[in-house]
């Protein structure tokens, strides 16, 4: 059955390539259509996962699906729509001086994988992203979205078909350890594969994969609160990284505070506690919030405080006595994902930009806004954390490879 669906999915391959944009856009303005009016059926089979999954589970905020998220999904899709296409551009051009005529133009990779754990929204941004890009997709989603990513599959295929185009377009493969066992092994069949969840999941994918693999990263997040920071852009930027939403892998892990600023943790604190966030906090920090942060949502920091992706209304604090000090945290535990500081210094904020090492460096916003599409780019397939190739929020261009087109008249090589 499995090895089927890799069939199909390669066969479908030159028909969505050589689709037209227009087409494209056609079909996924169809389906951001068609989500309202599914609506019912695929909350209905959101519940029946929900169900299964603890009420205290951080994936949970992952899983859930509401009239207000679907509506939020079709607006995604109707972004990606408008994009112009990433496909069939040249990305530079030359004439050699024998008179050959050389360029380098975009196109799709051809099957893409997704692996993925408990975010039945993805299905739809994987899908809308690889179709939008002229590729196939081949997805495979947890089990904890197994009934969700059924109905949402089930729509995008009904879409497809109605408007004459392969629903082999969007694959998606039993939720079994057995099924992601032959993604990873999909040599011949799948021509990238991106690992989209928890580290456990993308190193194992990384370290197992046959085929090659786009890595995104688990989002170990840091926030430095610079001694020469605003108080209250400060302290909303804090509230907002880290409470926004706590499941996602930009929400902030641990807060670094120079030491200068102690006198004003409390404040900056004060929007956590009342939202019922959990601190770590090391020596320093501990007693500078100690009667003023609640006493049952503050602990001693210890070794594991630090370079933990918490997925959880809980964070760590850490005192630094300089600027350089909080940059060599971050390199020894951030992830490269994304990174901020808070601060009024330009020449602190220049620093920080040039010398942290991550896709995503800010200064004086918070790390939620690590996203496809509040980046501009309509959706995201992923964040990646490597260096090579891809990193960052993937969007459409991201999607694509290139090949070298040459013309000639002729000429031969001496």
């Amino acid at each position: 059955m499995i090895s089927q669906i890799f069939k199909d999915a390669r066969a479908a391959r030159p028909e969505v390539a050589r689709l037209s944009d227009a087409k494209r856009n056609e079909i996924l303005l169809a389906l951001a259509d068609a989500i309202a009016p599914e609506a019912e059926a695929i909350l209905s089979a959101n519940r029946m996962d929900c169900d299964r999954m603890e009420e205290g589970n951080p994936l949970r905020d992952r899983l859930l699906l509401t009239p207000g998220r679907l509506e939020a999904i079709a607006s995604d899709i109707r972004n990606v729509a408008s994009l112009p296409s990433p496909l069939g551009r040249v990305l530079s051009r030359c004439t050699r001086p024998n008179g050959l005529e050389i360029k380098r133009v975009s196109v799709p990779f051809g099957v893409i994988g997704v692996i993925y754990e408990a975010r039945p929204n993805v299905t739809f941004d994987v899908f809308s992203l690889c179709f939008k890009s002229g590729n196939v997709c081949m997805l495979k989603g947890g089990r904890d979205a197994e009934n969700s990513n059924l109905a949402i599959t089930e729509l995008i295929r009904k879409v497809l078909i109605s408007k004459g185009v392969t629903p082999d377009a969007v694959n998606l493969l039993p939720s079994t350890h057995e099924a992601a066992g032959e993604l990873l092994a999909a040599v011949g069949y799948v021509d990238v594969l991106i690992p989209r969840g928890s580290r456990r999941l993308i190193d194992f994918v990384r370290d197992n994969a046959k085929v090659p693999c786009i890595e995104t990263g688990a989002g170990v997040v840091n926030t430095y609160f610079d001694k020469d920071a605003d108080l209250k852009k400060g302290s909303d930027i804090v509230v907002n990284a880290k409470t926004r939403r706590v499941g996602v892998c930009n929400a902030l892990d641990c807060l670094l505070i120079h030491s200068a600023r102690l006198g004003d943790l409390g404040s900056i604190c004060s929007g956590l506690g009342a939202k019922g966030v959990l601190i770590y906090a090391d020596p320093r920090a501990y007693s500078a919030l100690e009667g003023s942060y609640p006493s049952d949502l503050l602990r001693h920091a210890d070794a594991e405080s630090f370079g933990k992706e918490f997925l959880s209304m809980a964070m760590s604090i850490r005192t630094v006595d300089s600027l350089q000090e909080a940059v060599e945290h971050i390199s020894e535990y951030g992830s490269g994902h994304s990174e901020a500081i808070v601060t009024e210094n330009p020449d602190a904020a220049a620093f920080f930009q040039r010398e942290v090492d991550a896709a995503c460096v800010y200064v004086n916003a918070p790390t939620s806004f690590t996203d496809g599409a509040q980046f501009g780019l309509g959706a995201e397939i992923g964040i990646s954390t490597q260096k090579l190739g891809a990193r960052g929020p993937m969007g459409l261009e991201e999607m694509t490879t290139y090949k070298w087109l040459i013309r000639g008249d002729g000429q031969t090589r001496p």
